[in-house]
């Protein structure tokens, strides 16, 4: 018999009020011995919460949602309790003290409704990035997946690969019978229908991952020693992040400041100054620089010399400067301290550039996971074969990536991986 599993669903305590979930097939059952009787579904009432000796607990308000239409598929009891942690333990100490009641793994509730079906995987992922939603964006982002966005997509697309399949299973079955379209044509016309469905998931897997949203984007500066690449950090961050002296080699290792800017996350890195030294930490600091000018989503690059990568962003820093009022030839765009306009004037140019790395605000929402298995999807409708037989093989194929997205074949492994993101009572 499957364990009836309870734990804080609310905030941690202390807090004004604690909601205590139970799910689970004897959770009216658990709450009844807590709280003498449960009330009619969905109909919170005040119950006096008592434990086997008789010790008055607390008094809450108790909710009961008979299975199986409830966010676990099963039985579940909540109990809106005072929300301090005296409170709180003495009520659990009482649950755990009933037999086959136990407080619940990390994302234990929601493995439970995706066992009985109340969402699929892709949304239980989605529900996984929302908790952990640090930016408007990405609320958004993953609000879309929880709520089915995916999910609904990948339906349309097995759908079309079922009438695809039905049509070769027809070509195949009844290539003797003068009333079923079993010849060329026919093959032709799935073959172009295959081809249709693949460029269509494969557009859509080819946009950035959501991880782009929850990674942030990484913007390296980068030049030669004494460039103004902390002071051009601080300017960015409107803080001070990074020590700033006329001395050259100020910075030996890579410095990070985290921006959160109109939903996006950026990760801004200032890096050693890029020299020929014998100085054997400065050494490493500059081959840090190096790997961080190569990895880098956006470069700001801040020297005379031409930048190493052509999609650099070459910026005249220290602008305010008298001698170095005037652009020179090369550089794009000119910083100066004393004009908050002038960064303004760089972030704009970063985030243009920012846009094209991260997932469109009308994408699907597919994590890198799901553009694997599209991509993988993809391949297999791409067919040159006009056998039926093969092509039948190709679909189904389609048909078992498509369908991992939503968790159809969803192994032990990768389900662990993502529910013990969750919280002990989500």
């Amino acid at each position: 018999m499957i364990d009836t599993i309870f734990a804080v669903s609310s905030g941690r305590p202390p807090a004004g009020i604690a909601v205590i979930r139970i799910s689970g097939p004897v959770a009216m059952a658990a709450a009844t011995t807590l709280a003498g009787s449960v009330p009619p579904p969905r109909q919170a009432t005040l119950r006096p919460l008592r434990n086997a000796d008789g010790m008055l607990l607390d008094r809450a308000l108790v909710i009961a949602f008979p299975g199986p239409q409830t966010a676990t598929g099963e039985d579940v009891v909540e109990l809106h309790c005072h929300g301090g942690r005296a409170v709180v333990a003495a009520v659990e100490r009482a649950l755990s003290e009933i037999p086959a009641c136990r407080i619940a793994e990390p994302g234990e509730f929601t493995r439970r409704a995706l066992m009985h079906g109340r969402i699929d995987l892709a949304e239980a992922e989605g529900l996984a990035d929302l908790l952990e939603a640090e930016t408007e964006t990405q609320r958004v982002t993953a609000l879309a997946a929880a709520e089915g966005r995916i999910s609904q997509q990948i339906v349309r697309w097995l759908d079309r690969i079922a009438e695809l399949s039905a049509r070769i299973e027809a070509a195949l079955d009844h290539a003797d019978e003068d009333d079923v379209d079993t010849g060329d044509h026919e093959v032709a016309s799935i073959i172009g229908g295959m081809h249709d469905l693949a460029a269509e998931i494969g557009a859509v897997a080819a946009a950035p991952s959501v991880e782009r949203l929850r990674d942030g984007i990484r913007v390296v500066i980068g030049g030669s020693p004494n460039a103004g690449k902390s002071t051009l950090l601080n300017l960015l961050a409107e803080r001070d992040a990074a020590i700033v002296s006329p001395i050259a080699g100020t910075t030996r290792d890579r410095i990070e400041a985290t921006v959160m800017r109109r939903g996006i996350a950026y990760i801004l890195l200032d890096t050693a100054g890029l020299t020929e030294t014998g100085d054997v930490i400065e050494a490493m600091g500059v081959e840090r620089a190096n790997q961080a000018i190569a990895s880098a989503d956006i470069l700001l690059w801040l020297d005379d010399t031409r930048p190493p990568r052509p999609d650099a962003l070459w910026v005249y820093p220290r602008a305010d400067l008298p001698e170095r009022h005037d652009l020179p030839k090369g550089p794009t765009i000119a910083v100066r301290q004393d004009r908050s306009q002038s960064v303004d004037r760089l972030w704009d140019e970063i985030e243009q550039r920012a846009a094209l790395l991260l997932p469109q605000a009308d994408a699907l929402p597919l994590r890198e996971r799901h553009r694997m298995l599209c991509r993988g999807a993809a391949v297999e409708l791409k067919t040159s074969t006009n056998d039926p037989l093969l092509m039948g093989e190709h679909l189904r194929r389609a048909r078992v990536g498509l369908a991992g997205i939503v968790g159809a074949d969803a192994t032990e492994l990768m389900l662990d991986a993502l529910f013990s993101r969750f919280c002990l009572g989500k």
